[in-house]
């Protein structure tokens, strides 16, 4: 549907990385039936240019089988980028990396490299990304923007009735992205994407990997660890996912981080002058605005006037916790919408067209997210507005749930308390209030993880810790570099904005997260 002004801004592009490729990956938009998988070798790199033209990069592609059941079945090409280390002689070895998602662009963030990550990292490591099977240039799921467009409207059902509608849209959805794009859309899980990694460790010609996932990327890491332990050199785990949830702790947890992340934003904006609801109750007029909407009285003039969703009013507010620097725009929306001011612009959408959609494919794959009856589900929504009385529920994590409800393909990659032993140590880093990936997750992994595993806790709000802070980024780099980690319940202080120059100006010494460009619009970590 389309997106209305103060929510249009919540609308991000992916990386339009198709052409960079040219004849490189002319002929593997398909998987090739039946076509035998050769065994790892070096892979054939060839110079590429990223989308901003700066930097010097390289681009290949690494075969996989679609089903590793069949490793001798049909196949697909993942495509690669790479920025070489920028100080040959001291060069560590690969950095592999994954922006999370699931969907994001891999080959995406290695071109953001030179803006994203610290000069020292570039100095010493070849940063190499991949798109996921399924992901953007690596034969993307593909379904029909109707289809999508016809799910997402259902995605809150009130009735047993507008439930069983969504578990049909559910099922047509998914099998349409099966014929859209063939059977890859039953091999989307994890676990594939583990093995896909080790074979671009092969194709890299590397022994030990040395890895740095965020978000939905610190799945890949945490399983890839557990399958490979003895092939991991240095592994970061930034904002982590937890694969040990059954689907209503999964829902707990991410509502209460949504509760209290927004909490953090209504404090600070009571303590700092130039925010626009500064001497007004936040967390009060979030109520108004999410009791206005659902009585329908929320209303945006326009041409035709736009009615206001209280779904729409929590992904205002979801989007806007990924990062404190975007908080006086955020509050200044918040006022806007509440006074219902006219939208200035529009982001629409064209449907009818194929899309690319890899995120449900993947997450309804790796989580078992079925409930037995509309029943539930009303049972959940009660309970949890409960918990959070504010913000009422995560937007993400109720549509990772009621998305998943009767989707055609199987549970793969069932969730399960991780079991890695003998790796090197690995640095599991989160924010103590992250709307996508809550503290209590990355606390829960590394005690799953167990002694491999040294936790450090920023202590302030969003998601990416790397971009966050300063702090973070040194312990980071430190640990990458030199295998150092921090000291046992290592924490590093909050970092608030301080003025609408300073967060709309930040310094060239500041590193750009390159998060929201890379995930692309809809639904993502």
């Amino acid at each position: 549907m389309p997106l209305h002004p103060p929510f249009a801004r919540l609308a991000v592009t992916a990386l339009a990385a198709a052409a960079l490729f040219g004849q490189l990956l002319a002929g593997t938009a398909t998987a090739a039936p039946q076509a035998p998988a050769p065994p790892p070798g070096r892979t054939v790199w060839e110079p590429c240019a990223s989308p901003s033209g700066e930097g010097t990069f390289e681009c290949a592609t690494v075969q996989v089988p679609v089903d590793w059941q069949r490793p001798r079945g049909a196949t697909l090409d993942l495509a690669l980028a790479r920025h070489r280390a920028t100080d040959p002689a001291r060069r560590i070895g690969s950095l592999l990396i994954n922006p999370g998602g699931p969907g994001g662009s891999g080959v995406g963030f290695a071109f953001s490299a030179p803006d994203a990550f610290s000069p020292e990292l570039l100095e010493r490591f070849d940063i190499v990304g991949f798109d996921p099977r399924g992901v953007g240039l690596s034969n993307p799921v593909t379904c029909d923007s109707d289809r999508v467009a016809d799910q997402g409207a259902l995605l809150h059902p009130d009735s047993a009735a507008s439930f069983a509608a969504l578990r049909a849209a559910n099922r047509a959805l998914g099998e349409n992205c099966r014929e859209l794009t063939g059977p890859l859309v039953d091999h989307m899980d994890t676990t594939s994407v583990v093995r896909d990694m080790d074979a671009i460790r092969a194709a890299l010609g590397e022994r030990r990997i040395s890895y740095y996932g965020v978000s939905y990327g610190t799945g890949i890491g945490q399983q890839y660890a557990e399958r490979y332990p003895h092939r991991v050199r240095a592994m970061t785990l930034d904002s982590n996912m937890d694969h040990s949830l059954d689907r209503w702790t999964y829902q707990k947890t991410e509502t209460v981080a949504m509760e209290e992340s927004y909490g953090q934003f209504a404090d600070w904006c009571a303590r700092t002058p130039s925010c626009a609801l500064h001497g007004r109750d936040a967390r009060a007029l979030f109520g108004s605005l999410l009791d206005r909407a659902a009585a329908g009285e929320l209303v945006l003039p326009g041409d035709p006037p736009y009615t206001v969703t209280p779904q729409d009013v929590q992904g205002l507010a979801f989007g806007n916790l990924y990062d404190p620097a975007g908080w006086f725009v955020f509050a200044e929306d918040l006022a806007a919408l509440d006074a219902s001011e006219p939208a200035a612009a529009r982001s629409l959408r064209e449907h009818g067209e194929p899309t690319e959609f890899a995120y449900l494919p993947v997450m309804c794959q790796d989580y078992d997210f079925d409930v037995p009856s509309y029943a539930t589900l009303d049972r959940y929504e009660r309970t949890l507005a409960r918990l959070a009385p504010v913000t009422r529920l995560s937007s993400l994590a109720w549509t990772d749930l009621t998305g998943c409800q009767n989707w055609p393909t199987k549970v793969t990659n069932p969730p399960h308390r991780l079991d890695v032993d003998g790796t090197p140590p690995i640095l599991v880093t989160n924010s103590r209030y992250d709307v996508a990936t809550p503290h209590s997750w990355g606390s829960n992994a590394a005690r799953q993880i167990g002694r491999e595993a040294a936790f450090l806790t920023y202590d302030g709000v969003g998601h990416g810790d790397y971009w966050l802070s300063p702090c973070a980024r040194d312990a980071i780099d430190t640990y990458l570099l030199t295998l150092k980690t921090p000291r046992k319940g290592a924490h590093c202080p909050a970092v608030w904005p301080t003025g609408p120059t300073a967060q709309r100006q930040p310094s060239s010494g500041d590193l750009v997260n390159p998060l929201p460009t890379l995930i692309g619009t809809g639904r993502h970590r």
